[in-house]
């Protein structure tokens, strides 16, 4: 996808002055080859840091090398100041590691004591205010530690798009909807630009795209994407109009940032305005990497993108909408697994979802837009959705949200869509997710969370959880399991 960051990763191993400086280079190089073995690039730093000056010319190497993340590699105990001040110092997520023992014939002038170095580097880290991402276990083998840093890479993804994002905004937000509305100031935090603006720019612009003359083009392409679900043609060349427009203003605008997402109004007045319901062309912007979100839901994109970057993957951003009906719970038999019946929901949205996503894509038109706007006729300005059912598979549901009083927060459930019909209409599908109603209870109502949900394909949560911590976010919640009470968790209930 063309609007992530690719990482380049720079291994740079350290070396206190009273260990052999050789034994930690010799175990760089064997991460090194540990995972290119796996297919896996690093950019080795041929500079072992031991003093402050190494950490300067290390510095100059990452620079040069194009690095935009670091592993600090301890190979022997490491000196706690001028590793953790290369980290300071470096523009980008950094993460530490620390070999393992090789062998007990080697325990004399072959022992690094890095199991003993990554608790001072630790300690070093908070005194300079660096939060870099430490593993788990973050002690291994050549081939455990080359694991551990393609872990890195998604995370790394994550922290350097953030870092180089500008999110345009189109409103304002509808007044049914302020539960998306969340204050900005965080986004700054982070590091992300946010461009808002008014409907009326967004309308002005497309009707300065009129009679452009990739239209036919793109609505061609549109076509052929669609095939046989092509249930609405007519609307395709004013869908065109706006895909044009939205990927015009994007390279005019982003100005500063490298990567993009979009939060735009499509209700009411959009409808009677542009002529249609612009969710086909959220569908095909988020498909090629650009979330584009419904309702002016600024986090809501955020956390798309932040979807985008952890699996490379398309995502999709759904109403945590209504229930499961009894009677197709019980149709659903085994495709249920050992879930309950409150363990699932369904997630809707008018047909905002990439096409690779759904069963099979069909062009149709907004049911809910069309009973308020066009009661009594076909449809017309209505049209533009892409609807149908959700492909099966593991789901990972992700938001990352500001409180009314700027705290950034965040959940990560894991779960699945479910292989059953969900009988209805809009881009729809039945997820189960292990203690739903709970999570529902003490976590999305409990916090305060609106009804968006950014939903990933794969289980991603370790990812997801670690990036967060990178960011700073000390509230990232999750499904706890059976038997373990949320805070405020009735336990008499």
């Amino acid at each position: 996808m063309r609007n992530v960051p690719k990482i380049n990763v720079g291994i740079v191993a350290v070396s206190r002055d009273c260990f052999p400086i050789t034994l930690s280079a010799r175990r760089r190089e064997a991460v090194v080859a540990a995972a290119g073995k796996a297919g896996l690039k690093l950019t080795e730093i041929k500079v072992t840091v031991e003093n402050e000056k190494d950490a300067l010319k290390a510095l100059d190497e990452l620079k040069t090398a194009g690095c935009n993340a670091l592993v600090v590699y301890l190979g022997n105990f490491g000196p706690e100041g001028p590793e953790t001040m290369l980290a300071q110092r470096f523009c980008g997520p950094v993460m530490f590691v620390a070999a393992a023992e090789e062998s007990a014939a080697d325990l004399v002038q072959g022992r690094g004591d890095a199991y003993c170095g990554m608790l001072n580097a630790s300690y070093n880290l908070g005194l300079r205010g660096v939060r870099a991402y430490l593993p788990e276990y973050p002690v291994g083998t050549a081939a455990e530690v080359a694991d551990m840093i393609a872990d890195f890479v998604p995370i790394a993804r994550i922290i350097v798009g953030l870092g180089d994002l500008k999110i345009f905004g189109f409103g304002p937000r509808p007044f049914d909807f302020v539960a998306c509305n969340a204050p900005i100031k965080p986004l700054y935090d982070l590091g992300v630009e946010v461009q808002e603006n008014s409907e009326l720019d967004l309308f002005a612009s497309f009707n300065a795209h009129a009679g452009d003359p990739r239209i036919d083009k793109v609505a061609a392409d549109m076509a052929e994407e669609l095939g046989s679900g092509n249930k609405q043609s007519g609307i395709l060349p004013k869908l065109a109009q706006l895909e044009i427009t939205l990927l015009d203003w994007a390279e005019n605008n982003a100005g500063a940032s490298k990567y993009v997402a979009f939060a735009n109004k499509c209700w009411p007045a959009f409808q009677t305005q542009f002529g249609m319901v612009p969710c086909y062309v959220n569908s095909r912007l988020t498909e090629r990497g650009i979330p584009v979100a419904c309702e002016t839901d600024i986090y809501g994109a955020l956390s798309e993108y932040i979807l985008t970057c952890a699996t490379g993957l398309p995502p999709t951003l759904l109403d945590i909408n209504n229930t499961v009906p009894s009677d197709m719970f019980k149709a659903g038999g085994n495709k249920f697994k050992a879930y309950t019946e409150t363990d699932v929901f369904m997630g809707f949205h008018c047909g905002n979802t990439p096409i690779s996503l759904l069963k099979k894509g069909e062009m149709k038109y907004q049911l809910i837009m069309k009973r308020l706007l066009e009661p009594d006729n076909d449809p017309d300005i209505t049209r533009g959705t892409l609807e149908g059912a959700l492909k099966s598979g593991d789901l990972t549901l992700f938001r990352l949200q500001s409180t009314a009083d700027c705290t950034l927060r965040s959940y990560i459930a894991q779960g699945e869509a479910i292989d059953v019909d969900p009988q209805t209409f809009g881009a729809v599908g039945v997820i189960a997710v292990s203690e739903m109603a709970r999570f529902y209870r003490h976590v999305l109502i409990a916090k305060r969370y609106p009804h968006h949900a950014a939903m990933g394909y794969g289980h991603i949560g370790k990812t997801l959880f670690a990036a967060m911590k990178m960011l700073g976010i000390c509230d990232v919640a999750y499904n706890q399991p059976k038997g373990t009470l949320y805070c405020g968790e009735n336990p008499f209930a």
